[in-house]
């Protein structure tokens, strides 16, 4: 390394600098106008909350791989607009409210970093909340807005399992990943 600076000090100060970045535009876009005045104050606003609100760091061992990611975030934008869909039919349709519940899915990943973004993308996607998260155990529990049937339930589960293969293909080194072979998901 010609930098001189160990590899996990600069890993984490470009962790800073993105995340005081993303701070930055939630302001801007907050704010709806892109000017230099509230893009000043979105990073002043966004160091503080920083310095202030300083959340513990979450291990990553893990390489980021683009295209897993691409592809992530492609699906889960797919199954959102779905599920708005599937939610705004059961909110229009003549019938009775549909079945819900709460599931029980067990994460294979071992990534806090994995398993905290597989639960972010079930929370975005309508009718489903997760409620809890057993990290000792890897297991999570949601609410799902329709478990009426084998297929719904199945589906859910296929969509989960889904979702957490991308999120270990785009964040989790390639010696590090578990076998394609092993079942991913119990219920």
């Amino acid at each position: 390394m010609s930098s001189g600076q160990p590899r996990g000090v600069r890993r984490d100060t470009i962790v800073r600098v993105g995340i005081l970045a993303w701070l930055t535009v939630v302001y801007v876009a907050l704010w709806g106008d892109l000017s230099t005045a509230n893009l000043l104050a979105g990073v002043v606003v966004g160091a503080l909350i920083m310095v202030a609100l300083s959340l513990p760091r979450v291990p990553v061992s893990g390489r980021l791989h683009p295209l897993p990611l691409v592809e992530v975030v492609v699906i889960s934008a797919y199954y959102a607009l779905e599920s708005s869909l599937q939610v705004a039919w059961f909110a229009i349709r003549p019938a009775p409210p549909p079945v819900s519940g709460v599931l029980r899915v067990y994460l294979s990943t071992r990534s806090d970093l994995v398993l905290v973004l597989c639960t972010d993308v079930l929370n975005l996607i309508p009718g489903t909340m997760v409620l809890e998260i057993d990290r000792r155990r890897c297991v999570v529990y949601v609410h799902v807005l329709d478990v009426g049937s084998d297929a719904a339930v199945d589906k859910f589960y296929r969509t989960t399992r889904r979702l957490e293969r991308l999120l270990v293909d785009a964040l989790e080194r390639p010696t590090g990943r578990r076998s394609a072979h092993r079942h991913h998901l119990r219920r």
